[in-house]
């Protein structure tokens, strides 16, 4: 049966819902849908149009009012759901949200960004380091891993418009990129560089320079998978069309 799954960082659960997310989201009529950076509780949203769609919904805020957090909307009721990776310097700030659906498991995570600062990236790179021991002690227990979000993280030059004048900027530092290589040679799957090798697809825009419009974009929302689902793959890739947040959905369609 084909399954469905799309990722969304929306910057703004409340500001996305303002600018039509639920009208879309009725048409894709997605099976999954994981949100990252909702910056809100669930209490302080309407989801009523989602839940009118069939969707069961699940919350991983953070403790920091208006502040990162993730939630995944889904049409199955989960076999499983799992709040948080038993760190607390990650799980206060809402970023890994796991649920099972019989026998594989979605991760739905918002790693952290290094953007603001030295004591920041040292946060980013520590996750890395713990998410990566953590994500694989799962998958002796879970052994069908679907990783979805926001990485914060151009893997390779292909996925970054200027790759030159970005070397020295936090989402495409050598040794972030270094870890994704390490992430996709350890048993996982870029799912959307598996099927499409050459293609250029982005994620991401600044809201400086009219970036978006000129397609001037990075990479850093990602599906992989564990590597023994790759035959499961039927088609991956990214909505540019819709402008809820300054980053646009990816989907994932897997038969199970």
């Amino acid at each position: 049966m084909p399954v469905k799954i799309c990722t969304y960082n929306l910057n703004g659960i409340r500001a996305a819902l303002g600018k039509g997310l639920a009208d879309w989201l009725k048409i894709k009529n997605f099976d999954i849908v994981c949100f990252q950076e909702t910056k809100a509780s669930p209490d302080q949203v309407d989801v009523s149009e989602l839940e009118a769609m069939g969707y069961r919904h699940f919350w991983h805020s953070a403790e920091k009012k208006g502040y990162s957090g993730v939630a995944t909307f889904c049409k199955q009721e989960p076999t499983n759901v799992v709040i948080g990776c038993g760190i607390g310097d990650y799980d206060s700030e809402g970023r890994i949200l796991r649920t099972d659906f019989g026998d594989y498991t979605v991760l739905n995570c918002y790693f952290p960004s290094g953007t603001t600062g030295d004591v920041r990236q040292a946060v980013k790179m520590r996750f890395l380091d713990n998410f990566f021991d953590w994500a694989h002690e799962l998958k002796k227990e879970r052994p069908n891993l679907i990783i979805v979000g926001d990485y914060n993280i151009a893997h390779n030059e292909i996925d970054i418009h200027n790759p030159v004048s970005n070397k020295n900027s936090s989402g495409f530092l050598p040794e972030e990129r270094a870890w994704m290589t390490k992430w996709f040679d350890s048993g996982f799957t870029d799912t959307f560089r598996f099927l499409h090798p050459s293609k250029v697809e982005y994620s991401w825009w600044s809201f400086r320079a009219n970036a978006r419009a000129n397609n001037k974009g990075w990479r850093i929302d990602y599906q992989s998978v564990s590597d023994n689902l790759r035959p499961n793959l039927i088609a991956a890739g990214h909505y540019n069309e819709a402008q809820h947040s300054d980053h646009c959905p990816v989907f994932l369609e897997m038969n199970f």
